[in-house]
């Protein structure tokens, strides 16, 4: 009977399930609790394994180029992050309020990081998240109108609920690529949230951008509804090497 249990949990595909069951008929102890226990027990463990794999899938899905944590965040280093501000944004609530995200710092600061942390935590809150560096994003765009797919990879954005933009200004845009991020922030422009990472401070973002009228939608749109993390200090990376 108990291998036919188990066929079936696999056949039913009942992962969780069968791991439960095969630990509780290996230590003996499944004749040792009750039924209503032994049905809790089973799908609690069924649960967990779809909500596991639900974030497995998203985390896999935003194509983060680091794995990155929010408590693995190095807190002690002098560098103007606000530990405070950071725990906020872990119960995801700037996302429920389609707010945006600008971190800005010198390269080793630990921009990138703390963006990744951000993101891969909003994957376990249930959130669809998308990671890009900056110019791979608008070489990405830029295919896909020689290809004719620019609109479904516009609309494929727009469905996230955050997206990632790092290393941006680090050339300045030129028109094309500006209309693209025109586009892309005003689609999300309070329905959806944005972070932004960047060696340069937010008032040179206009030069980047360049074409002030653009320029002024753009940043208007995003930082209105902004939070700042302006970071300081030595490169992270310079002392690990030290």
């Amino acid at each position: 009977m108990t291998h036919e249990i188990q066929q079936l949990m696999q056949s039913l595909r009942l992962l969780g399930m069968r791991t439960a069951y095969e630990g509780l008929v290996s230590t003996k102890n499944l004749h040792s609790i009750g039924n209503d226990e032994l049905l809790n027990l089973l799908l609690q463990a069924e649960w967990d394994e779809r909500e596991n794999s639900k974030v497995n899938r998203r985390l896999q899905n935003a194509k983060f180029r680091i794995r990155a944590s929010i408590e693995e965040i190095d807190f002690l280093t002098p560098r103007g992050l606000d530990k405070t501000q950071l725990l906020r944004f872990a119960d995801g609530s700037f996302i429920k309020h389609a707010e945006n995200i600008l971190i800005t710092g010198q390269t080793g600061v630990g921009k990138s990081y703390i963006a990744s942390a951000i993101g891969h935590h909003a994957c376990r809150l249930g959130y669809k998240v998308c990671y890009f560096i900056a110019q791979k994003l608008f070489l990405m765009l830029r295919m896909s109108k020689a290809d004719e797919s620019y609109m479904r990879q516009i609309k494929r954005l727009e469905k996230h609920d955050l997206l990632i933009i790092d290393d941006f200004g680090m050339q300045p845009l030129d028109d094309m690529s500006r209309m693209m991020l025109l586009e892309i922030i005003e689609d999300r422009h309070q329905k959806s949230s944005t972070i932004l990472a960047s060696q340069l401070p937010v008032e040179k973002w206009y030069d980047v951008i360049g074409e002030s009228t653009v320029a002024d939608a753009i940043l208007d749109r995003l930082v209105h509804t902004s939070h700042r993390i302006e970071l300081s200090g030595e490169s992270m990376r310079k002392k690990k090497k030290v």
